[in-house]
């Protein structure tokens, strides 16, 4: 829970799940919602696959997801785990046996498919593959490959179809005394996505894997993933997202977290908050703020910086930022330190004394943590 006092309407009570561990990250109770990707590398590229989870994991990422499609991927996958700065989640289709392999690889999470998985025989082999490596399990139900009965039964894909499905598999898994597992049950429609993560979170205290699946490219999959996460994360339900995008695994993570941000629910470098532009501006607000998104991308403690063309909103953005600048004329503009004007600052030097200021900024709060600690 985010809690308020003084500004209630902000607060987001969480959901109550257990929590569960993959790898070194804790997935639900109290635990910060976790951002999660995947690759998408030939898995039997080893280095290809390292290089771009280990960028991910720059970029933020706690959890990375890599396809284990055939035994020559599983065979990759412990080169690619012993390598890898996060977590690694093997994404299981079709075989169980590459669900055993990936375990054996040292992989701290198995993701497996109600709808093509197997038979419950099958699903114990995996569960005992999984306890005897330490790994947990996701259900990941899918929209697109709901089992075939509950097709028939259902007529369509359908939320009440994808948390049967869910549930089913969660029997399963603890006919098995497995408890060591999360759930998601994903749709590329967002009421279907949002409507089954509604239901399911009522049945089962397990943690929840929020996604749009196949949300689409870094604009329209963004704008999906904003509305069917945020609606559900505002309500308190999911432990940890993974934004599905057709672009480079970095921008999910990116988009992850600017998500989670916008909502008080965790923060990571500098937020943002600019203006559109209008004729009042005092400088190119547009063309300041793609610099300093780029200049700033290394700074991982969380700062708010506000970026406004004129004094009609300057000031008041300012009061409720650590670093803010406003335009004003003859050239220059006011910067503000904790919501107080402090100096006047020429555009053309703005944007290099912003950042050192925000570099600063973190040094301090950086000190000051550890100090406390």
């Amino acid at each position: 829970m985010t809690h308020n006092p003084v500004r209630p309407w902000r607060n987001i009570d969480r959901r109550k799940s257990r929590q569960i561990r993959v790898g070194n990250v804790l997935i639900g109770g109290d635990a910060p919602i976790s951002v999660q990707t995947m690759t998408n590398t030939l898995t039997t590229d080893a280095k290809a696959t390292i290089e771009q989870i280990q960028r991910s994991a720059a970029a933020g990422a706690d959890i990375v997801r890599v396809s284990t499609p055939d035994v020559e991927s599983t065979r990759a996958l412990k080169q690619i785990v012993a390598e890898s700065p996060v977590p690694i989640v093997a994404d299981i289709h079709f075989h169980y046996k590459r669900a055993i392999e990936a375990a054996e690889a040292g992989a701290a999470c198995l993701r497996i498919n109600p709808g093509n998985i197997g038979n419950a025989a099958k699903v114990a082999e995996v569960v005992k593959a999984a306890r005897d490596h330490g790994c947990s399990i996701r259900i990941g139900v899918n929209a697109g490959s709901l089992e075939k009965h509950l097709l028939d039964k259902y007529g369509e894909p359908c939320p009440d179809a994808m948390v049967e499905s869910g549930l089913d598999h969660i029997k399963l898994l603890q006919d098995n005394d497995f408890h060591e597992f999360k759930i998601s049950v994903k749709a590329s429609d967002v009421f279907m996505a949002a409507a089954a993560y509604q239901q399911l979170a009522t049945v089962t205290d397990a943690p929840i894997h929020l996604g749009i699946t196949e949300a689409g490219g870094l604009m329209s999959g963004t704008v999906k993933s904003a509305i069917g996460l945020g609606s559900l994360l505002w309500f308190g339900i999911g432990d940890t997202i993974r934004v599905s995008l057709s672009a480079d695994p970095v921008e999910e993570v990116k988009v992850g977290f600017e998500i989670l941000k916008s909502l008080g629910l965790r923060t990571r470098g500098v937020q943002i908050i600019s203006c559109p532009s209008c004729a009042r501006q005092g400088f190119d607000v547009i063309k300041t703020v793609e610099k300093l998104e780029k200049r700033l991308e290394h700074i991982k403690t969380p700062i708010s910086l506000s970026i406004i063309g004129c004094v009609v909103n300057g000031p008041g953005e300012a009061l409720m930022t650590d670093i803010g600048f406003t335009g004003g004329g003859a050239g220059n503009g006011m910067v503000y330190m904790a919501g107080k004007q402090s100096h006047r600052m020429s555009n053309d030097q703005m944007v290099d004394h912003i950042v050192e200021l925000v570099e600063q900024k973190a040094a301090a709060l950086d000190a000051a943590d550890k100090a406390a600690e």
